[in-house]
């Protein structure tokens, strides 16, 4: 991505707000892990979206008038000791080249200029009273610690209560919602990325490989790309293991004729895949395993020859259940299709992007430009086989893509790799 990109994603924000407003996006802060150490900064996906920066306690903060908008954009001052032991600091050219925007400030200059504009209102050398007040509050869950944008909050309630509280997280997930060329172009490179991960996975696997010896050498393929690794932790897990979703322990066995699941995903310039596939650690599929497995195929195939602008979205999590069902019963595996929450225990879809599970505002329809997985999972308990197969799809003008459909995912592809063919 570059600065003509974020500029263009900002603009449209900003024609989305009220008049007289302020719009202020935090790039995030490092949170502690033990005595003296941090976990490695992740910065706020929006905040990127929006400016290209991910350093860590960087403020984007725009003045809209009654039509025109003033953006200044906050970061870390130079500090020689501090960029000894953490690494250097954007300078303002810099951050200016990525971003976009053209005034630079330090940080130490945000609240003083905060209070400026809300207590007396300053624009365009033009005095506004501002009125409203845009800021990501967004939690997953309440229990959630308090972002920056949370601890300001607290501070406007208290000392400007006359600014009315605008909800951000609502605009940007519409912007987020259509991929625009440069993204999908950056998640085709993240889907050939990780499509080596995986056959390198494939071809090194053997009854005994501990499943930390496979998420080995998915990693190694990543890293050799770029410093960026995988776009969320990695799910990689034999036998019993794969009856839990979302598993990250990495200490289990393949046994003989375990399946092999993983849920992997490389990110490329900020952009995230979701890719899963399963295969028996010992490359040959068992009667059971090729059973379950073709049903779950067919399911995938049918989707992807159905999928195009105008159909619900809520219809794609829906199809996949019931076709899925129906697969199942023909084979003999489930009695009434009603039941297929026996072996299917998750969604069928969800938004990828900048984030794994996109922050997106969540549509009626599906338009082209969406990039949304469809995911087939497959739990049989008492047989011991558990599996997800998962690809990325795009939607097109006419139809849609399966942008992962490169990485083996049939029966016979994927005994050929695993057979070195």
């Amino acid at each position: 991505m570059n600065k003509f990109f974020h500029t263009a994603n900002r603009q449209r924000l900003y024609a989305d707000m009220k008049p007289y407003s302020l719009l202020i996006m935090f790039s995030g802060e490092e949170i502690r892990k033990t005595n003296d150490e941090y976990y490695p900064f992740f910065a706020d996906r929006s905040f990127v979206y929006l400016t290209g920066i991910q350093q860590k306690e960087s403020v984007l903060l725009a003045l809209k008038g009654s039509e025109n908008v003033e953006e200044r954009l906050y970061v870390l001052a130079p500090d020689l000791m501090a960029e000894r032991w953490t690494g250097r600091r954007l300078k303002p050219q810099e951050a200016e080249n990525i971003s976009g925007v053209s005034n630079i400030r330090y940080i130490e200059q945000f609240a003083g200029d905060l209070h400026a504009l809300a207590a007396g209102g300053h624009y365009s050398l033009k005095s506004v009273c501002f009125e409203h007040l845009y800021l990501d509050l967004f939690r997953v869950s309440p229990l959630d610690i308090d972002r920056p944008a949370h601890k300001l909050l607290k501070r406007v309630q208290q000392d400007y209560p006359y600014l009315k509280i605008e909800n951000a997280n609502a605009l940007v997930r519409k912007l987020r919602l259509i991929k625009q060329p440069c993204e999908i172009e950056a998640m085709r490179k993240a889907e050939t990325i990780t499509g080596e991960g995986i056959l390198a996975m494939m071809k090194a696997s053997k009854a005994g490989m501990f499943e930390y010896q496979y998420k080995a050498e998915f990693d190694y393929v990543l890293g050799r790309y770029s410093p960026d690794g995988p776009g969320f932790p990695s799910i990689i897990s034999a036998g019993a293991n794969n009856f839990c979703i979302h598993y990250y322990a990495y200490s289990g066995q393949a046994q003989d004729g375990d399946m092999i699941l993983n849920d992997v995903g490389a990110q490329w310039d900020g952009h995230i895949t979701d890719v899963s596939r399963g295969w028996p650690c010992n490359g040959k599929f068992n009667e059971r395993q090729k059973l379950l497995y073709e049903c779950a195929l067919d399911t995938s195939n049918h989707l992807f020859s159905i999928i195009r602008p105008g159909m619900k979205m809520a219809e794609v999590d829906g199809t996949i259940r019931r076709y899925n069902a129906e697969r199942l019963r023909d084979a003999g595996v489930l009695q009434d299709v009603k039941d297929i929450g026996t072996y299917m225990w998750h969604g069928g879809a969800h938004h990828v992007g900048y984030d794994v599970h996109d922050v997106i505002a969540s549509p009626e329809t599906i338009a082209p430009g969406m990039v949304f997985c469809v995911d087939v999972g497959i739990y049989h308990e008492a047989w011991g086989i558990g599996f997800r197969l998962e690809d990325n799809c795009l939607v097109t003008e006419n139809g849609c893509e399966n942008l992962s459909a490169a990485i083996p995912r049939t029966i016979q592809d994927i005994e050929a790799v695993m057979r070195k063919i």
